[in-house]
């Protein structure tokens, strides 16, 4: 299957399935000399694993990792970071009862016509599990970016309708939605544990700010830095659109208002999200993306099987009701990963 290499000076590539017996990553072009511990990989782990609270999935794994080959010593080789997660609460059989139906909002359908197989249980390949791996390299390049200085923090700002109205950073990892305002995160959790006792589910929005990345990275054309994080992003399962800076505000205005005026001090304002031509300009880099709704709910819906006959479908299983608390880490991850492979290309440049 194509598709699960990202990068290309720092490259991951991702394998497992939902149900299958583990997921993992293969990371290639990790600097040599690094200290990471496992503590530390865990520590993000732990913020994206499932069973955390009442708004997440009820599925319990401990996403505890396991470092096979690429360190010695606490110190990275140069060699390739395996990284393998093994599943341990998985229950296929939940999914017996549909293996023949595709699920509406799900890859069932479209990947049975690419491939003329599929897995059943839990979208296989397709499903959100597959980013444990994701946060897992992620936090590797993490380690490396934060020692230059770089800081990538991604958080929710709405779910169901309900926005947030002010931004306290601290507040993020204080409540279960990761939501920058603590009364919006309230009414957030009040309301996402409302739809999952009738079967249903919500979107919302996630953005993500990062600071200390220097001027100058991300490359002109197709290797624009806004391009490959979009990228990044729409690789997630659920995510249906990004924007950057103004984004699609920039429509209601002129040109002279969306220009970022510069003066001795630098740019006066950041309209364009911290890049422009596709290069870092040193500034904050803001992007938000829009999360769809979780496809799998327990609400009768209409579909077909695979012998093309109409017929009424439950998703059953255990399910997030809304997808913005847990992949906020894994936001962050993909962002560092973006970042790692334009740092090294960057330093590549001027040797």
């Amino acid at each position: 299957m194509a598709g699960s290499t990202f990068g290309q000076s720092f490259k991951i590539t991702t394998f497992g399935e939902s149900h299958g017996g583990a997921v993992g990553v293969v990371i290639d072009g990790v600097t040599p000399g690094i200290e990471i511990d496992e503590e530390y990989i865990q520590k993000q782990m732990d913020r994206r694993k499932p069973g955390q609270s009442s708004v997440t999935t009820p599925r319990k794994e401990d996403d505890k990792i396991f470092i096979m080959s690429g360190i010695f010593e606490g110190k990275t080789t140069g060699t390739p970071l395996f990284i393998v997660l093994y599943n341990k609460d998985q229950r296929p059989e939940a999914y017996d009862s549909i293996k023949d139906m595709f699920r509406p909002g799900h890859a069932d359908m479209v990947y049975l016509k690419k491939y003329g197989i599929r897995d059943h249980r839990g979208s296989g390949r397709a499903s959100a599990r597959e980013t444990a791996a994701r946060v897992a390299a992620g936090a590797v390049a993490r380690k490396v970016l934060e020692d230059k200085g770089v800081k990538v923090v991604a958080y929710t700002t709405q779910v169901a309708g309900i926005k947030c109205n002010t931004f306290d950073e601290g507040e993020i990892e204080k409540n279960v939605v990761r939501a920058c305002d603590p009364e919006a995160a309230k009414a957030m959790t009040k309301r996402i544990e409302e739809l999952a006792e009738i079967g249903d589910s919500c979107g919302g929005v996630v953005e993500c700010r990062i600071s200390g990345v220097k001027i100058g990275i991300g490359d002109p054309v197709f290797d624009k830095l806004d391009a490959e994080l979009g990228k990044a992003m729409l690789s997630l399962g659920g995510v249906k659109g990004i924007e950057f800076g103004k984004g699609f505000g920039c429509v209601d205005m002129l040109g002279s208002e969306h220009n970022d005026w510069i003066d001795k001090d630098g740019f006066q304002t950041n309209n364009a999200g911290g890049i422009i031509g596709g290069i870092s300009t040193g500034q904050d880099i803001v992007f938000r993306i829009a999360v769809k709704p979780t496809s799998s709910i327990s609400v009768p819906q209409k579909t077909l099987n695979t012998n093309n006959e109409e017929v009424d479908i439950v998703t059953k299983g255990r399910h997030d009701p809304c997808i913005c608390p847990r992949i906020v880490p894994v936001v962050e991850a993909m962002s560092y990963i973006v970042l790692m492979d334009h740092y090294k290309r960057q330093a590549s440049l001027m040797e």
